[in-house]
């Protein structure tokens, strides 16, 4: 167990640095200046002072060699020094910090919805015995990821807030403000862990101990969740740990649907004014709840089928 542990926790900074070196990669190739266009803001770039600029890209350091700015962040990255933004002057954890907690109530939310919508989806499309029933339940999941996450908010803005005035359309509310936001970014999440878990269970279904369990007098309901839901339930539990950076992804679009204050709307701000600390340190951040979010996956596994362990140090010992 010690093993499979430390095997994760490699793996988990492996993609942080990843995350890292592909953002600072990615932001150093794109077109234009964030410096230029930081001092220029509000009057023509040819009217900007060159020694301005120079002072500037001096303060951010973007005056040396590509290399030597990433060893110098990186090093800083470590500690947890992402610097300041070049938008506000804020340092980049500050601002992350203050708008990291209503990402997570919102992204928490809509992942425990998608759970228990589309968990709640499969078992019982697998265990009705209609089979007209079985096929509707079995094809909503397909639509729930085709529909556009936009279209959706969109949708229920018009249904729940502007006809109905159930909930209200923007903003941060408490409760009522967060249950639009929520619902509309659990809709394609619980279609995806419903469509897994359901072919999970369809197959567990049809497996040899599960027979054994009913010839031995289980009735149906038991046999549906206490034998087939547990092996089943390894391929969807892997689904939603991938599906914590979809999320965080799909906040920003929420968050700007429904104008709410978050780390989506920061990081579409910060990739608008290319604010590259700031959208070094978004990436960071949002590969940490991901990385964190499949680690405690990961260790989860061992509890619901001890098998993995072996197989795991059974890899590394052929390795």
């Amino acid at each position: 167990m010690r093993r499979y542990v430390i095997k994760r926790l490699a793996q988990a900074v492996g993609v942080l640095w990843a995350a890292y070196t592909v953002s600072f990669l990615v932001l150093d190739f794109l077109p234009g200046d964030p410096v230029t266009a930081m001092a220029s803001a509000g009057m023509d770039s040819g009217q900007v002072d060159p020694a301005q600029l120079a002072a500037l890209r001096h303060e951010y350091g973007f005056d040396k060699p590509v290399l030597v700015q990433y060893a110098d962040h990186l090093g800083r990255a470590v500690r947890g020094d992402f610097g300041d933004a070049i938008s506000t002057g804020r340092p980049v954890a500050s601002t992350v910090a203050d708008a990291l907690p209503q990402t997570l109530q919102l992204t928490g939310t809509a992942l425990l919805l998608a759970v228990l919508f589309g968990a709640g989806l499969a078992v019982v499309a697998t265990y009705t015995s209609r089979r007209w029933l079985r096929q509707f339940l079995l094809s909503l999941p397909p639509l729930g990821v085709s529909v556009p996450t936009f279209w959706v908010g969109l949708l229920l803005v018009e249904t729940f807030s502007f006809r109905l005035r159930w909930f209200p359309a923007f903003g941060n509310d408490g409760l009522q403000g967060l249950v639009l936001p929520a619902v509309t970014l659990a809709i394609p999440t619980g279609a995806q862990v419903a469509q897994v878990l359901a072919k999970s269970l369809l197959t567990a279904l049809d497996q040899a101990y599960v027979e054994t369990a009913r010839a031995k007098g289980a009735g149906r309901w038991r046999v549906h969740l206490r034998h087939a839901l547990r092996n089943a339930s390894l391929p969807a539990l892997t689904v939603v740990g991938l599906l914590v950076g979809q999320l965080v992804a799909g906040s920003v679009v929420v968050e700007t649907v429904f104008s709410r204050d978050g780390l989506g709307r920061v990081t579409a701000a910060a990739v608008t004014s290319q604010d590259i600390p700031l959208v070094q340190g978004v990436v960071v951040f949002g590969a940490l709840i991901f990385v964190a979010t499949n680690l405690l996956v990961d260790l989860v596994y061992p509890l619901l089928d001890p098998r993995i362990v072996v197989a795991s140090d059974r890899g590394a010992s052929f390795a």
